[in-house]
């Protein structure tokens, strides 16, 4: 911050808010999870890759309510390569979903467009393997917009709402300023931010690290 770039008044404001920003900073705090390629299936792709009646067997729970790890993993067969032991990640849902870094796309020889969860229209497909047969996919394959989890009374107490883009700040030696960070609100999540493993390797960020989100009453023009 450079003081001839402001009139006293103006400057002074500055320091008001950046004394604000970090008396706050800790309200602000969010974990971090980063999240590998992973694979959501539907109940018929289960049947098709696992066998018929088939069910997950959780390996780790998640930090999100219901969701986990599990110990099934598949393959993934794209143009140009493979992906093995890629973790599905239960329960079940309506649509299958695979979720890769854009280093996984070129590996396989596809180009992923970044989205959010379910917005899957327009995407690429795949072939998955699993150890009692393969589907290949018209389309699902998607890298994850960052976000966050909240309840409703996160997103109150926050001064945010669902579908909203904030940026979040990450400290450390390879910190940075994340925008375009997406809000996503329901009662059957719980708060946690999102980011991919190529977004973490670049910041230096790990599974349980804080980050802190800059509130928009909160930023510095």
């Amino acid at each position: 911050m450079k003081k001839g770039l402001f009139s006293q008044e103006e400057y002074a404001q500055q320091i008001i808010c950046w004394v604000t920003e970090q008396l706050n900073k800790e309200q602000r705090a969010v974990t971090v999870g980063v999240s590998n390629r992973h694979v959501h299936l539907d109940r018929a792709d289960m049947d098709i890759l696992f066998g018929h009646g088939s069910e997950l067997t959780v390996k780790k729970m998640l930090g999100q309510p219901g969701q986990y790890a599990a110990e099934e993993t598949v393959t993934l067969r794209g143009p140009k390569g493979e992906l093995n032991r890629v973790r599905v990640l239960g329960p079940l849902r309506h649509e299958t979903q695979v979720e890769i870094s854009k280093g996984d796309g070129f590996t396989l020889g596809i180009d992923p467009p970044v989205r959010e969860s379910g917005m899957t229209e327009g995407t690429p497909g795949i072939e998955i393997i699993g150890p009692s047969g393969s589907v290949k996919i018209t389309h699902g394959v998607i890298v994850a917009k960052r976000h966050i989890h909240m309840t409703p009374m996160d997103a109150i107490q926050f001064g945010v709402y669902d579908k909203q883009m904030i940026s979040v700040d990450i400290d450390g030696t390879r910190g940075a300023r994340l925008n375009n960070v997406l809000i996503r609100v329901s009662q059957d999540y719980a708060l946690e931010m999102h980011i991919d493993v190529e977004e973490a390797n670049a910041l230096g960020v790990e599974t349980g690290d804080n980050a802190f989100m800059v509130l928009p009453r909160l930023q510095v023009q």
